[in-house]
């Protein structure tokens, strides 16, 4: 849970959405709220949260089986939910396993509504998977360093990652 910043999180548990949507939640009933939700973001105006970082913190208090995460991930119907189980994966798992389970996203090209501190803007998943790959922060929140890629080919840990542009370049 100390993976947000103090601060951020008493904002979040302060925040009207935390003390009536979030309370007494379980991993099988975020998942229900997390489909509701309609965009992501970290905080906005004088620091209050979004819903998606309210359901970040709550993940982060239940410790969900990996398997539930995985299948947020997974799943293709729900995009905002596969972004906030791609945060907890990015906040809580191993480098190995980040790599293995947020890479193929960087296929998913749908549109995502961010709420940031100006309003509303657009990215796209494979952008903000990309963030949670290469950045340090995202959402307002500083992500545990990662190994980095090239060094855990070199350990053979996870094989070279091939560009689905290469195979246009054999053509």
């Amino acid at each position: 849970m100390h993976l947000v910043e103090k601060i951020i999180r008493e904002r979040i548990q302060e925040s009207i959405y935390w003390k009536e949507k979030c309370y007494g939640l379980t991993a099988a009933t975020l998942m229900e709220r997390a489909v509701e939700i309609e965009y992501i973001g970290g905080t906005f105006g004088n620091l209050q949260p979004t819903e998606f970082l309210c359901l970040l913190l709550k993940l982060l208090q239940l410790l969900p089986e990996r398997e539930i995460i995985i299948e947020y991930i997974m799943q293709d119907d729900f995009k905002y939910l596969r972004a906030l189980g791609a945060f907890y994966l990015r906040l809580t798992g191993k480098s190995v396993e980040i790599y293995k389970y947020l890479e193929p996203l960087l296929l998913d090209y749908r549109k995502l509504r961010v709420r940031g501190k100006d309003g509303y803007s657009i990215t796209y998943m494979d952008v903000f998977i990309d963030d949670l790959l290469t950045k340090d922060r995202v959402c307002d929140i500083i992500l545990p360093r990662i190994m980095a890629r090239h060094i855990l080919e070199q350990n053979d840990e996870l094989e070279p990652r091939s560009s689905p542009l290469e195979e246009d370049l054999d053509d």
